[in-house]
């Protein structure tokens, strides 16, 4: 479901590399309160984050009020804590992906990971006074066009559920060799715009916590260019004051939230 992989090694990742990697982005990047460190995997994996190194980069992420990190489910276990416990009470969030709830479509997804676990872990966090972020697809493979904002909206309401502070909805991209192969046989679509407007409108009218919708490369899924820099920008507003915005009327194109 993710086209990440491309920027990934095939081998444990060097020993300084990670600290050396932080060091240079902060120093690049405008000051900020909270960080994302986001590794194209689970960062609490051995092989993709050395465990020798958590203390280094603990110290480094000192100034930070929130540090959110990403992992499997199966990785949230005592090194998740040891961490948590470096950075300080409060301060560490882990963002899980969640994707779908749509059970069938899950196990195809082939994560290592039943909504059970993922539950489980979420309830570890908790636990131990750790945030939950989740991220949850729009555009399912294998799910019929009618049906792909109910599962999309009861996977933002499972999260929350599970104890989740935010929740990120990410439209499911093409390019990476799997979704391309289940579009020529006519088991995936791309999602329209559309979908990924009305989750987010309906997400937030859940009022259960934070809703955001992912923007990058939006214009991907857009068929018309005379109202997309309005709805790029109602989004954006949405995510910005976590209210619904007005919707875009456009009179070139049939898309739109409805």
């Amino acid at each position: 479901m993710c086209d990440l992989w491309k920027n990934t090694l095939d081998q444990n990742t060097p020993s300084g590399a990670i600290p050396a990697q932080i060091r240079t982005a902060l120093s690049e990047l405008r000051p900020a309160r909270r960080v994302k460190l986001y590794n194209a995997g689970s960062f609490f994996d051995p092989r993709a984050i050395p465990p020798a190194e958590d203390a280094e980069v603990a110290g480094l992420l000192a100034g930070f009020e929130r540090i959110v990190v990403e992992s499997h489910p199966s990785f949230v276990q005592e090194r998740c804590v040891e961490f948590a416990e470096r950075l300080g009470p409060g301060r560490l969030e882990v963002a899980m992906g969640l994707e779908t709830v749509q059970p069938e479509v899950l196990a195809r997804l082939n994560k290592g990971m039943t909504l059970a676990s993922f539950r489980e872990a979420a309830g570890r966090l908790s636990s131990r006074g750790i945030g939950l972020r989740a991220f949850v697809l729009a555009g399912l493979p294998w799910v019929a066009a009618a049906e792909q904002l109910r599962w999309t909206v009861a996977a933002v309401d499972f999260a929350f559920d599970c104890g989740a502070r935010a929740v990120s909805i990410i439209p499911t991209r093409s390019g990476n060799g799997a979704m391309d192969a289940l579009a020529a046989r006519g088991d995936f679509v791309s999602p329209e715009l559309a979908l990924l407007e009305d989750a987010l409108a309906e997400g937030l009218r859940l009022r259960r916590g934070l809703v955001f919708a992912d923007l990058w490369d939006l214009e991907t899924f857009s068929a018309c260019r005379e109202c997309f820099g309005s709805r790029n920008e109602r989004l954006g507003v949405m995510n910005r004051t976590q209210t619904v915005a007005p919707a875009i009327a456009c009179d070139r194109c049939e898309s739109g939230p409805a």
